[in-house]
């Protein structure tokens, strides 16, 4: 994707509601060289505003030279100067896009896992500061070919499928995006009041508990595009099974057919139709990568086409995702990981869900009654 008038649009909706920046604001801009007309265009906005951005630009393959070739006192290293930096940043928006989203399929994955969790330190932090409103971060899809490829669409329609689902071909994304967050809000209130939430589709038949936990609002803040409610299950009380929809590139590598079986709330059966050497690493990784941290309803009826990113599956209007690993401190979650990896059971033909024993939403909607 070239330089495109509607990436300055993009920037702004960013900028000025994602990040909410303002004057004397140090707004960190982190994406890879191919994602540089969005860089760019952000930084304008940021400039813009009164904030004083800088970047991190990332050179393709050196993440694969670390993992192939770092001892592991390098894997282990994490750097003091990126601890500073997240000591200090105001805003951090990631611009998101791949060169190529398998380049690290060949890589150890104990090495992937062992790099990882050098990074976990950094992670806490970061979500730390994120919880209690010190540090605003939001995350942003730049359309690539790599991405495109993996979303079986040509970049031109790609492109078009990133900027819908943002809204940014809306009159006014911003009013469009608050219309969101005023209908979330609302659900909000009434799932804080749950105590048990049941799933039932295909292949699964989970409980969780979600007794005294916040639900969240994700209305165009920490991602774009967003549209989704989450919390944090509570650590011990998720049971069942459940087999996910879709498949999910996570460090460079697909897993797919992805069916796990919960006891007390940690995983104890796991198989996956590919890739489960790497499922039973991730598995494996900490204390906390067995559990829950998160369990979300996706509702932007923009996005109705899966497309191996998370960013976009997750959000898909009639489908839930739950994230293995860390819990964002906001909900209440106490779950601590090095991993968060979301993944997606589609609702849309056959699944329901069951707050506190009563049908509250079915074939991917809400009930009114609900």
């Amino acid at each position: 994707m070239l330089e495109d008038p509607r990436l300055d649009r993009l920037a702004r909706v960013l900028v000025e509601y994602s990040l909410g920046v303002g004057p004397g604001d140090l707004v960190r801009i982190a994406g890879p060289a191919l994602a540089a007309p969005l860089v760019r265009a952000a930084y304008r906005a940021v400039l813009r505003v009164g904030g004083h951005p800088f970047t991190r630009i990332e050179v393709d393959g050196l993440d694969e030279l670390l993992l192939r070739a770092g001892s592991g006192e390098q894997l282990d290293f994490l750097s003091p100067l990126e601890r500073e930096e997240v000591e200090r940043i105001d805003c951090s928006l990631g611009v998101w896009g791949e060169y190529n989203t398998r380049a690290l399929t060949g890589v150890d994955p104990a090495r992937q896992a062992r790099a990882r969790q050098a990074r976990r330190p950094l992670q806490e932090r970061f979500l730390e500061r994120a919880g209690r409103g010190e540090l605003r971060w939001c995350g942003v899809q730049y359309p690539t070919q790599a991405d495109a490829q993996e979303a079986e669409m040509s970049l031109a329609e790609y492109a078009d499928f990133v900027l819908r689902a943002c809204l940014v071909d809306r009159d006014d994304p911003v009013a469009e995006w608050g219309r969101i967050a005023q209908e979330q809000e609302a659900l909000v209130e009434w799932l804080n009041q749950v105590r048990e939430v049941r799933l039932t589709a295909p292949g699964t038949d989970l409980t969780l508990g979600v007794a005294g936990r916040r639900w969240i609002n994700c209305c165009g803040h920490e991602n774009m595009p967003d549209g989704e409610v989450f919390t944090g299950p509570l650590e011990e009380a998720t049971r069942g099974r459940v087999r996910f929809s879709f498949p999910s590139i996570h460090d460079g590598r697909e897993v797919e057919g992805v069916e796990l079986v919960f006891r007390d709330g940690r995983v104890e059966e796991a198989h996956a139709a590919k890739g489960e050497k790497f499922l039973h690493a991730l598995l494996d990784l900490d204390e906390g990568s067995r559990r829950l941290g998160e369990f979300s309803f996706g509702n932007n009826y923009a996005i109705t086409r899966h497309t191996r990113n998370t960013l976009f599956d997750e959000k898909i209007g009639g489908t839930v995702h739950l994230a293995l690993g860390a819990a964002y401190p906001e909900t209440g979650g106490e779950n601590r990981s090095a991993l968060h990896w979301d993944l997606v059971v589609d609702l849309r033909r056959e699944g329901r869900v069951y707050a506190d024993g009563r049908l509250v939403y079915e074939k991917g909607r809400f009930l009114a009654e609900g």
